[in-house]
Formats: structure tokens, sequence, C-alpha cells
């Protein structure tokens, strides 16, 4: 393993630093009506003819409901110490609700899950809510659109989850990117729930209000959950509670500029702190948000803005690219939710934002990465958990050992991490994990198994789609061992 590049960073992360995969449950666990497990609306879209690039469903995933404990094992091996995983809602509580039953075989899977970690060594962070509202519930009353309704559901679920759960877990993640979850299922509508206004594409929905209700809704709701898991059970279970947000570093395409770099900024309001302000500083959206989107964006009750205030312990951090921003001169598109900016890949030297990957929006950045660990850790002081980050990579169709030698994710992990390293030891960010994405290739949502992010080869033709470990598993755990402080 080539560590040339970090040889001065030996021991620069922390002791207790956590290394390892994140995963969810969606795109993973397969057995999808199996064992008492209600619909998700990932498994009412999936089924949908058209909606998902190569026309797959998750229905079998790569059945890690079946093989948690190979691929436990398989993941000691690789050396982490964490695993970031997600909770099936419908799994748990197969119609959602408040009033309704609750799934003693979804419960026993996770128990027996988390207690296979133990054994091995692995701390879990548990996600609570990865992007699978029950079906049930989008059914009765809209899901999210509904913030009276949806919020006592979900801390009912939460409660459910402290209470068979808490004992063993120490790291509770209320919603996983509520953004994307936002804007990929109601503003472009081609994630689940599929709700948009462009009609080519979707029957129902609002583009220019939708995802701001939906991503209000998950804040409160969010805050709710964590007074309920701070007044009740974190005083005996000794946890900590907090939200992970997804965003990309966003570059001002001439630097230059003044311009431009106010609408990097903008941008940088727009996709993070649109959640991270309201939880971390003010208790309330950007301004620059406000001044574009005006009555749009919903509005925090004082009651509201003092609840989803400081409700978040920690900054879990997902981010994967860098992408140049451009001021624009006219007024913002209805359902514009960027900030009015010019997206370029190249900046107005040409330069390229990365190295492609197999995934067009996501290339190569490790420099960016680094800056915006800098400026969250600038805005907000408060310490990041980094709970997203990886890379699909070309020509990953078969596991040859050309591509078990996955060089190019080999070399964006040691850009990455690097990158991460750096700014602990140089810049003084307070930075405490690092989970990959992800573990096993896996259905990547609306791209379904076209998209390899794993650092395991699935071949997904065979029955028990089996698992080739790749290098960059071995090479990240390289990298950890002479990171971490002994």
């Amino acid at each position: 393993m080539d560590l040339t590049s970090v040889q001065d960073l030996k021991g620069v992360l922390r002791s207790d630093f956590f290394h390892g995969y994140a995963t969810a449950a969606p795109q993973i666990e397969g057995a999808w009506n199996k064992d008492g497990k209600g619909l998700s609306i990932w498994d009412t879209f999936g089924h949908k003819p058209g909606k998902i690039k190569d026309g797959s469903t998750a229905d079998d995933a790569v059945r890690s409901y079946d093989l948690y404990r190979e691929d436990i094992a398989l993941m000691k091996s690789y050396g982490v110490n964490g695993y970031r995983f997600s909770l099936s809602w419908s799994r748990i509580i197969p119609l959602g609700g408040a009033e309704d039953p609750v799934n003693e075989q979804g419960i026993k899977f996770y128990q027996d899950l988390i207690d296979e970690m133990l054994r091995n060594g692995i701390t879990p962070f548990v996600t609570i809510f990865h992007w699978d509202v029950p079906q049930a519930l989008e059914d009765r009353y809209g899901g999210m659109l509904n913030k009276e309704k949806f919020v006592p559901d979900f801390v009912r679920f939460a409660r459910v989850c402290f209470e068979h759960l808490g004992t063993r877990v120490k790291y509770w993640i209320t919603f996983n990117e509520p953004g994307v979850y936002s804007l990929a299922g109601y503003a472009a509508g081609v994630h689940a729930p599929g709700r948009s206004s462009y009609r080519d594409l979707n029957e129902e929905g609002d583009s220019s209000t939708e995802p701001f209700i939906v991503s209000h809704t998950q804040l409160i709701a969010h805050a709710y959950a964590a007074k309920l898991y701070r007044t009740e059970f974190q005083s005996e279970q000794k946890g900590t509670i907090g939200i992970t947000l997804s965003g990309n570093w966003s570059e001002a395409w001439d630097e230059d500029d003044p311009r431009d770099q106010e609408a990097a900024e903008r941008a940088r309001e727009f996709e993070i702190a649109w959640f991270a302000d309201p939880l971390y500083t003010t208790g309330d959206y950007p301004a620059s948000m406000r001044a574009q989107l005006g009555d749009r964006l919903p509005h925090f009750t004082p009651e509201e803005s003092k609840l989803v205030l400081g409700s978040s312990e920690f900054y879990g951090m997902n981010s994967y690219t860098t992408f140049f921003m451009q001021h624009k001169d006219t007024p913002a598109d209805i359902n514009d939710h960027k900030g009015n900016v010019f997206i370029h890949d190249t900046n107005s030297k040409g330069v390229p934002r990365g190295e492609e990957s197999d995934t067009p929006w996501l290339r190569m950045a490790p420099a960016g990465f680094r800056k915006l660990l800098n400026w969250i850790w600038s805005r907000y002081h408060i310490p990041i958990y980094v709970t997203e980050n990886g890379t699909t990579a070309k020509g990953e169709t078969a596991p040859t050992s050309e591509v078990l030698n996955d060089t190019f994710r080999q070399r964006f992990f040691e850009g990455y991490v690097g990158g991460l390293a750096r700014a602990v030891k140089e810049d003084g960010v307070d930075v405490r994990s690092y989970f990959a994405w992800t573990f096993t290739d896996n259905w990547e949502w609306a791209a379904g198994y076209t998209d390899r992010f794993g650092c395991t080869f699935i071949d997904y033709d065979s029955p028990e789609k089996t698992r080739y470990p790749k290098q960059s598993a071995y090479y990240l755990k390289a990298l950890f061992e002479h990171l971490i402080a002994a």
C-alpha cells in the first residue's frame, strides 16, 4: 500500500476516530416483503415502469437481511471499527403510524445485527430514516407534506428504536440528507415519492413549494425526536444524537469576480445552510434563501425555532464532489433551488472540477472536500462526523483482477481521507469519523444497479449475490492504521 502522500500524517487522527462503511436499508437488505415488513415508498416507486434506469427493483438488493453475519465478518476483515446503517421504518412498524402495531421480527433483526457488530468490535451508527417513508403514511395523508400528522408518527418510530435498541447504540442519526430527499423526490421528481411540477414526469406535485415544506417537516420531526431522546433516554443510555446533511463544495467559476464568489457562497447556503443554520446558529433559514423564495420558504414559529436550534449534537457530513458556480443577472426561476446560479464542470480558465468517475455528477475533487470541512467548521464550530464519501469507477462490470484492484477508488480515498487528515492537523478542524460509501455495490436508487460504489464487488446474477473484495477496502484499512493515533 502506497502511503507516501500521507507519510507526514502518522497518528494525526484522534485515537477514538471511527472509520468504516455507510449503507441504507432500502439499498442492501432485500427481503422487501419478508417477516412482516410493510411497503415503503421505494418499494412502490421501484416497481413503477420507467422510474429506475435499468428497470431493476430492490426486492432482493444484495440480500444483507439474510447474509448480515457474513457481511459483518467481511467488514471486520477490512479493519473497520464503525458501521453506519439505517433502519427500515416499515420493517419495524409496517404501517408506520403512531397507533399502528410494531413488528417484533423486524426489531429482532436489528437487535441481532447490532449484537453481531458488537461481538466483532464494530460500533453501530444508526440512521433512523434514510428516505423510506412507509407507503401507508404516504397514502393516508401525503407523508411529509403533512407536518402535523407526520411528526407524531416519526417520533413514535424513534421512540420504538430508542426503547428496543438504545442500550446497544451510542450514535443516533435522525434523518439522512433531508435536502436530497426533498429535492430529488419533490423538485426533480426522480426519486420516491415522485412529485414535481413537470407533468411529463410526474402526475402531481409543485416543485416551487413542496421541497421546502418537506424539508421543514424533517427539521421539526428531527428536533422532536432529539428532544425525546435527550429528555427520556440519554441519561441512562449515554448516547448522542444528530442529523446528517448533504452538501458538495461550491467554488467560484471566476475566482476574481466578486459576483461569482457571492454566487458560490449563496449556493452553499441554499444546499447546506438551509438546514445547518436553523440547527446550529440562528434557528432560522439563511437570509439569502428568504430573499429569493419569500413565503414559499416556511416560517418557524418561535417554539419551533427554539426546538430546532441546538437539537443536533454533532454535524453529520455527506459530501462527494465540487461544482463551479457563476452568478446570474436574471431573476430566479420559480422552480430554482440552487440560489440562482449557473453550474459548470470547468471554471473560467478551463480547469475541470475533477477527474471523471462512472457517475456524471461525481468527479474526484479532494481539494474541495478539505475546503468544505473548513467552511463547516468555521461557520458552525461543532464536531464533524463524515458519514458518507465515496465514488464509482469506470469499467466495473465483472470481478476481474483489474476491476478488483480499483486504483481509481484508492486514489480517491487517498485524496479525500488525506485532505481530511490535513484539515485536522493543519487547519484545526474537529473531525471524528469517516464512513466510506459504500460497503458493497448496491441498488443506487433511480440508477438501479448501474452505479457501483462498493469497496466490495457484487455478482448480481448469482443467487447468493457473491461478494468479491476490492483492494480499496484494504487500502482504507492501511490508511487508517497509519492516520489514527495509537
